[in-house]
């Protein structure tokens, strides 16, 4: 290929003719520009240390879903994270010097199956390699993101963390009010009583609330079974005292025993060599032959909340992306998540 020119394969460039004054007709042309080679097999990159076993990190990072996310502009699908973080253990499982894997997880949290799916992938690696796992939380490891870091042997907080969000959310409206003001009526026919609890056309009665409210106890159950053997030091009724949805600070998350410690990215590194006799390391990251690992604090593309349009709270910030909300809620359904004003 002559050096220069993009390569074909990857992310496409769609150039809608019906928006260039030049074409009568309209249509589009699909042209590869950028070449991200998003089917392409997973590379791996040193980014830290040039001797010694391998320690795997890998990013938790972002809303936690299940489905890939498409680029409307640039045509590019993003494999969804639990498909990536089952790809990444699946060549850790056939590589034998991997003797550690770090999660990074910087994560608000996501859907509660796919926020399951990530979590028993983890501890499913764990029991077949029998090595080290450890969580270090960044930004934000709340709801999902903290029931991820449970697969985790110790669970590292960074100074400023904010964790915790240990609950359940299903978030529903109704547009009943603003219907009647239009003139509008719901005419849905359903076969069965609860058919359509929970629909924006209409009221939630107290049998269809009571319905739903079972199903988010049961979810939460779940999430409290979760941290209860990812955090064998609390008791039950600890358990239950920090699972009302709250988020804490680094420093309250380590008195109420749901961190080990509290550090830094490089402390991890030099914690996970503790653990497995050596003094030096290679910490390893897989990636697409197109993103770009360098150091222990890129991330990868793949699971960037900004490339996938899901910004979420963070103490850097970062501005809320409702697109990212939109397509998160674009299904029904029950979430493992700390999206402050969600179900307002």
């Amino acid at each position: 290929m002559a050096r220069g020119i993009p390569r074909i394969g990857g992310s496409r460039l769609i150039l809608c003719l019906s928006t260039l004054l030049l074409f009568a007709t309209t249509g589009c042309i699909s042209v590869d520009l950028f070449g991200r080679g998003g089917a392409a097999p997973l590379s791996e990159s040193i980014v830290r240390g040039d001797a010694g076993p391998k320690i795997l990190i890998i990013d938790i990072d972002g809303v936690i879903a299940g489905a890939s996310a498409t680029d409307w502009f640039l045509g590019g699908e993003e494999i969804g994270m639990v498909a990536r973080v089952r790809e990444m253990l699946d060549l850790a499982r056939a590589d034998d010097e991997v003797k550690a894997l770090l999660l990074r997880i910087d994560s608000p949290g996501g859907t509660v199956t796919a926020s399951e799916q990530v979590y028993s992938e983890i501890m499913r690696f764990k029991k077949e390699r029998r090595i080290p796992v450890i969580a270090q939380l960044l930004g934000t490891a709340a709801s999902g993101g903290y029931y991820v870091a449970m697969a985790a042997d110790e669970v590292q907080a960074h100074p400023t963390t904010v964790t915790g969000s240990i609950g359940v959310i299903f978030s529903s409206m109704n547009v009943v009010g603003l219907m009647e003001k239009l003139g509008i009526e719901d005419q849905t026919i359903t076969g069965g009583e609860f058919k359509d609890a929970g629909s924006p056309y209409r009221r939630l009665n107290a049998e269809e609330r009571a319905q739903l409210q079972s199903i988010v106890d049961d979810l939460h159950t779940r999430f409290k079974e979760v941290v209860s053997l990812g955090r064998p030091g609390l008791g039950s009724e600890d358990v239950a005292r920090l699972a009302e949805g709250q988020i804490f600070s680094a420093p309250q998350a380590l008195k109420n025993g749901l961190v080990d410690r509290i550090g830094t990215l490089e402390e991890a590194v030099r914690l996970i060599e503790v653990k497995i006799g050596v003094d030096r390391s290679r910490v390893v990251a897989y990636h697409r032959p197109n993103e770009v690992r360098r150091n222990l604090y890129m991330k990868t593309p793949g699971t960037s909340p900004a490339r996938a349009g899901l910004a979420g709270p963070s103490t850097s910030l970062a501005p809320l992306s409702q697109m990212g909300l939109s397509r998160l809620l674009s299904r029904p359904g029950f979430h493992y998540l700390w999206w402050p004003g969600l179900g307002n």
